[in-house]
Protein backbone atom coordinates (compact mmCIF):
# COMPACT_ATOMS: atom_id res chain seq x y z
CA UNK A 1 0.00 0.00 0.00
CA UNK A 2 1.16 3.42 -1.10
CA UNK A 3 0.05 6.02 1.34
CA UNK A 4 0.90 10.18 0.22
CA UNK A 5 -0.22 12.86 2.88
CA UNK A 6 0.94 13.02 6.97
CA UNK A 7 1.60 11.07 9.34
CA UNK A 8 -0.08 12.90 12.85
CA UNK A 9 1.81 12.51 15.59
CA UNK A 10 -0.24 13.07 19.02
CA UNK A 11 2.56 14.49 21.22
CA UNK A 12 3.31 16.01 24.16
CA UNK A 13 4.60 13.32 25.97
CA UNK A 14 8.35 12.55 26.93
CA UNK A 15 7.67 8.96 24.61
CA UNK A 16 6.20 10.72 21.73
CA UNK A 17 9.86 12.99 21.49
CA UNK A 18 11.68 9.95 21.42
CA UNK A 19 9.25 9.02 18.77
CA UNK A 20 9.96 12.01 16.31
CA UNK A 21 13.56 11.42 16.89
CA UNK A 22 13.55 7.68 15.94
CA UNK A 23 10.94 8.21 13.09
CA UNK A 24 13.14 11.45 11.80
CA UNK A 25 16.21 8.93 12.21
CA UNK A 26 14.38 5.90 10.52
CA UNK A 27 12.97 8.09 7.43
CA UNK A 28 16.42 8.91 6.23
CA UNK A 29 16.88 5.21 5.25
CA UNK A 30 13.45 3.45 5.81
CA UNK A 31 11.31 4.65 2.60
CA UNK A 32 11.94 5.94 -1.00
CA UNK A 33 11.28 9.84 -0.78
CA UNK A 34 7.77 9.17 -2.95
CA UNK A 35 6.45 6.65 -0.36
CA UNK A 36 7.86 8.76 2.41
CA UNK A 37 5.40 10.73 4.55
CA UNK A 38 5.98 13.88 6.27
CA UNK A 39 5.25 14.36 10.19
CA UNK A 40 3.07 16.76 11.75
CA UNK A 41 3.30 16.48 15.40
CA UNK A 42 -0.14 18.26 17.69
CA UNK A 43 0.46 19.50 21.00
CA UNK A 44 -1.63 21.72 22.94
CA UNK A 45 0.47 23.94 24.39
CA UNK A 46 3.47 26.32 23.26
CA UNK A 47 5.76 25.05 26.07
CA UNK A 48 5.07 21.47 24.59
CA UNK A 49 6.20 22.51 21.57
CA UNK A 50 9.87 22.63 22.83
CA UNK A 51 9.76 18.53 23.14
CA UNK A 52 11.00 18.46 19.33
CA UNK A 53 13.40 19.27 18.03
CA UNK A 54 13.71 21.45 14.61
CA UNK A 55 13.69 18.86 11.54
CA UNK A 56 13.08 19.44 8.44
CA UNK A 57 10.69 16.46 8.52
CA UNK A 58 8.29 17.92 11.42
CA UNK A 59 5.93 20.61 11.66
CA UNK A 60 4.44 21.10 14.76
CA UNK A 61 0.72 22.26 15.24
CA UNK A 62 -0.26 23.55 18.50
CA UNK A 63 -3.95 24.30 19.85
CA UNK A 64 -6.71 22.23 21.35
CA UNK A 65 -8.59 20.11 18.44
CA UNK A 66 -12.32 19.64 19.18
CA UNK A 67 -14.73 17.42 17.50
CA UNK A 68 -16.02 20.26 15.12
CA UNK A 69 -12.83 20.97 14.24
CA UNK A 70 -11.77 17.04 13.41
CA UNK A 71 -12.85 16.47 9.44
CA UNK A 72 -11.25 20.48 8.70
CA UNK A 73 -8.10 19.05 10.42
CA UNK A 74 -7.88 16.04 8.49
CA UNK A 75 -8.55 17.34 5.22
CA UNK A 76 -6.60 20.54 5.69
CA UNK A 77 -3.50 18.82 6.42
CA UNK A 78 -3.84 15.71 4.73
CA UNK A 79 -3.41 13.35 7.09
CA UNK A 80 -2.88 10.05 6.14
CA UNK A 81 -2.15 7.81 9.23
CA UNK A 82 -2.31 8.37 12.94
CA UNK A 83 0.35 7.83 15.64
CA UNK A 84 -1.54 8.35 19.06
CA UNK A 85 1.18 9.38 21.56
CA UNK A 86 -0.39 11.09 23.77
CA UNK A 87 -0.46 11.27 27.82
CA UNK A 88 -2.38 8.46 29.08
CA UNK A 89 -4.73 10.46 30.80
CA UNK A 90 -5.69 12.66 27.62
CA UNK A 91 -8.87 10.64 26.50
CA UNK A 92 -10.41 13.37 24.91
CA UNK A 93 -8.02 13.43 22.00
CA UNK A 94 -7.44 9.93 21.73
CA UNK A 95 -11.33 9.17 21.40
CA UNK A 96 -11.43 12.09 18.74
CA UNK A 97 -9.01 10.52 16.67
CA UNK A 98 -10.18 7.16 16.60
CA UNK A 99 -13.43 8.47 15.67
CA UNK A 100 -11.65 10.40 12.67
CA UNK A 101 -9.27 7.68 11.87
CA UNK A 102 -12.43 4.85 11.79
CA UNK A 103 -14.33 7.71 9.54
CA UNK A 104 -11.70 8.66 7.17
CA UNK A 105 -10.06 4.76 6.65
CA UNK A 106 -7.06 5.88 8.17
CA UNK A 107 -4.44 3.50 9.27
CA UNK A 108 -3.99 4.57 13.56
CA UNK A 109 -2.06 3.37 16.28
CA UNK A 110 -2.50 3.96 19.88
CA UNK A 111 1.25 4.16 21.62
CA UNK A 112 1.02 4.27 25.59
CA UNK A 113 3.92 3.72 28.04
CA UNK A 114 3.52 0.44 30.14
CA UNK A 115 1.85 0.38 33.20
CA UNK A 116 4.40 -0.53 35.98
CA UNK A 117 4.13 -3.70 37.47
CA UNK A 118 1.72 -5.00 39.79
CA UNK A 119 5.07 -5.67 42.06
CA UNK A 120 7.08 -3.12 41.27
CA UNK A 121 7.19 -1.94 44.97
CA UNK A 122 6.91 -4.35 47.47
CA UNK A 123 3.84 -3.87 50.12
CA UNK A 124 4.57 -1.34 52.79
CA UNK A 125 2.64 0.29 55.50
CA UNK A 126 2.65 4.50 56.06
CA UNK A 127 3.70 5.69 59.17
CA UNK A 128 -0.33 5.19 60.45
CA UNK A 129 0.12 1.38 60.20
CA UNK A 130 -2.21 1.79 56.65
CA UNK A 131 -0.99 0.05 53.26
CA UNK A 132 0.85 2.29 51.62
CA UNK A 133 0.64 1.33 48.33
CA UNK A 134 -3.51 1.84 46.94
CA UNK A 135 -4.69 1.89 43.73
CA UNK A 136 -8.24 3.49 43.24
CA UNK A 137 -9.79 3.92 39.78
CA UNK A 138 -10.76 8.18 39.80
CA UNK A 139 -10.25 10.88 42.21
CA UNK A 140 -14.17 10.45 43.17
CA UNK A 141 -13.42 7.38 45.06
CA UNK A 142 -10.07 9.59 46.88
CA UNK A 143 -13.24 12.50 48.18
CA UNK A 144 -16.20 9.46 48.50
CA UNK A 145 -13.72 7.12 50.73
CA UNK A 146 -12.70 10.49 52.34
CA UNK A 147 -9.14 9.68 52.52
CA UNK A 148 -8.14 13.51 52.86
CA UNK A 149 -9.75 14.24 55.82
CA UNK A 150 -6.84 14.99 58.68
CA UNK A 151 -4.29 14.74 56.61
CA UNK A 152 -1.33 16.60 54.48
CA UNK A 153 -1.74 15.75 50.76
CA UNK A 154 0.23 15.91 48.42
CA UNK A 155 -1.72 16.44 44.71
CA UNK A 156 0.01 15.67 41.25
CA UNK A 157 -2.77 15.03 39.58
CA UNK A 158 -2.83 18.06 37.04
CA UNK A 159 -4.72 21.13 37.83
CA UNK A 160 -7.88 20.18 36.16
CA UNK A 161 -8.53 18.03 38.36
CA UNK A 162 -7.96 20.75 41.48
CA UNK A 163 -11.63 22.22 41.25
CA UNK A 164 -13.14 19.17 42.39
CA UNK A 165 -10.75 19.11 45.78
CA UNK A 166 -11.83 22.49 47.12
CA UNK A 167 -14.79 21.55 49.42
CA UNK A 168 -12.05 19.51 50.93
CA UNK A 169 -9.71 22.48 51.95
CA UNK A 170 -11.25 22.67 55.23
CA UNK A 171 -10.60 19.30 56.04
CA UNK A 172 -7.29 18.45 55.61
CA UNK A 173 -4.10 20.24 54.60
CA UNK A 174 -3.90 20.23 50.95
CA UNK A 175 -0.69 20.81 48.71
CA UNK A 176 -0.48 20.81 44.77
CA UNK A 177 2.29 20.51 42.67
CA UNK A 178 1.08 21.79 39.08
CA UNK A 179 2.54 23.12 35.55
CA UNK A 180 4.30 26.71 35.69
CA UNK A 181 1.50 27.68 33.42
CA UNK A 182 -1.23 30.80 33.89
CA UNK A 183 -3.53 28.35 33.86
CA UNK A 184 -2.16 25.96 36.12
CA UNK A 185 -2.05 28.85 38.74
CA UNK A 186 -5.07 30.12 37.83
CA UNK A 187 -6.56 26.89 38.86
CA UNK A 188 -4.89 25.99 41.87
CA UNK A 189 -5.42 29.49 43.43
CA UNK A 190 -9.27 29.06 42.48
CA UNK A 191 -9.72 25.97 44.05
CA UNK A 192 -8.43 27.46 47.23
CA UNK A 193 -4.63 26.85 47.12
CA UNK A 194 -3.02 29.26 49.09
CA UNK A 195 0.49 30.27 47.23
CA UNK A 196 2.47 28.59 50.34
CA UNK A 197 0.74 25.30 49.44
CA UNK A 198 1.66 25.42 45.83
CA UNK A 199 4.68 24.81 43.67
CA UNK A 200 5.30 24.52 40.04
CA UNK A 201 7.80 22.35 38.23
CA UNK A 202 7.99 21.27 34.94
CA UNK A 203 8.71 17.83 34.89
CA UNK A 204 10.89 14.92 35.56
CA UNK A 205 11.65 15.91 38.93
CA UNK A 206 14.82 14.61 40.21
CA UNK A 207 14.54 12.26 43.07
CA UNK A 208 16.18 13.96 45.94
CA UNK A 209 14.12 17.05 44.79
CA UNK A 210 11.14 15.08 45.26
CA UNK A 211 11.76 13.82 48.26
CA UNK A 212 12.59 16.90 49.83
CA UNK A 213 9.78 17.99 48.74
CA UNK A 214 7.65 15.58 50.73
CA UNK A 215 9.88 16.29 53.87
CA UNK A 216 9.60 20.22 53.65
CA UNK A 217 5.60 20.27 53.71
CA UNK A 218 5.95 16.81 56.22
CA UNK A 219 3.34 14.98 53.43
CA UNK A 220 1.77 12.48 54.82
CA UNK A 221 0.23 11.29 51.53
CA UNK A 222 0.32 11.94 47.82
CA UNK A 223 -2.03 11.25 45.47
CA UNK A 224 -0.96 10.82 41.48
CA UNK A 225 -2.07 9.18 38.46
CA UNK A 226 -0.82 5.83 37.41
CA UNK A 227 1.15 7.67 34.63
CA UNK A 228 4.19 4.97 34.64
CA UNK A 229 7.64 4.79 34.22
CA UNK A 230 8.06 7.91 32.38
CA UNK A 231 5.86 9.48 34.34
CA UNK A 232 8.32 8.99 37.57
CA UNK A 233 5.59 7.01 38.91
CA UNK A 234 8.36 4.42 39.90
CA UNK A 235 9.96 6.81 41.80
CA UNK A 236 7.25 8.21 43.99
CA UNK A 237 6.20 4.30 44.72
CA UNK A 238 10.01 4.14 46.05
CA UNK A 239 9.92 7.58 48.03
CA UNK A 240 6.36 6.75 49.44
CA UNK A 241 8.36 3.41 51.06
CA UNK A 242 11.26 5.07 52.35
CA UNK A 243 9.44 7.95 54.10
CA UNK A 244 6.37 5.81 54.84
CA UNK A 245 3.54 7.74 53.21
CA UNK A 246 0.84 6.48 51.51
CA UNK A 247 0.58 6.81 48.15
CA UNK A 248 -2.91 6.75 46.49
CA UNK A 249 -2.84 6.07 42.46
CA UNK A 250 -5.49 6.53 40.39
CA UNK A 251 -6.05 3.65 37.34
CA UNK A 252 -6.19 5.21 33.68
CA UNK A 253 -9.07 5.55 32.47
CA UNK A 254 -10.15 2.48 29.96
CA UNK A 255 -10.21 3.15 26.75
CA UNK A 256 -11.32 0.77 23.49
CA UNK A 257 -8.01 1.72 21.31
CA UNK A 258 -8.36 0.00 18.18
CA UNK A 259 -4.37 -1.06 17.85
CA UNK A 260 -2.40 -0.30 20.81
CA UNK A 261 1.71 -0.75 21.94
CA UNK A 262 3.98 0.28 24.10
CA UNK A 263 6.97 -0.94 22.25
CA UNK A 264 8.88 1.91 20.28
CA UNK A 265 10.49 -0.37 17.97
CA UNK A 266 6.70 -1.23 16.78
CA UNK A 267 5.14 2.64 16.98
CA UNK A 268 8.15 3.27 15.01
CA UNK A 269 7.75 0.65 12.39
CA UNK A 270 3.93 2.35 12.16
CA UNK A 271 5.06 5.66 11.57
CA UNK A 272 7.77 4.42 8.73
CA UNK A 273 4.85 1.92 7.36
CA UNK A 274 1.52 3.04 8.56
CA UNK A 275 -0.37 -0.35 6.73
CA UNK A 276 -3.97 -0.28 7.38
CA UNK A 277 -6.19 -3.20 7.78
CA UNK A 278 -7.52 -3.04 4.45
CA UNK A 279 -3.93 -2.24 3.16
Amino acid sequence: MSLEGRLWLIGGTQESRWLVQRIVKGSAFALRPAQRLSLLISVTTAAARQLYPEVAEASVWVGQLTADQGDAFIASHQIAAILDASHPFATDISHLAIALAQRHGLPYLRYERALLSEHAEAPWQDAAGRPGNVLLPQLTDVLTGNYLRGERTLLTVGYRMLSYVEPWQAQGTLFARILPSPPALAAALAAGFTPDRIIALRPPMSAPLEKALWQQWRITQVVTKASGLAGGEDRKLAIAAELGVRLIRLARPPVCYPAQTDCLEVATEFALNPISKDG
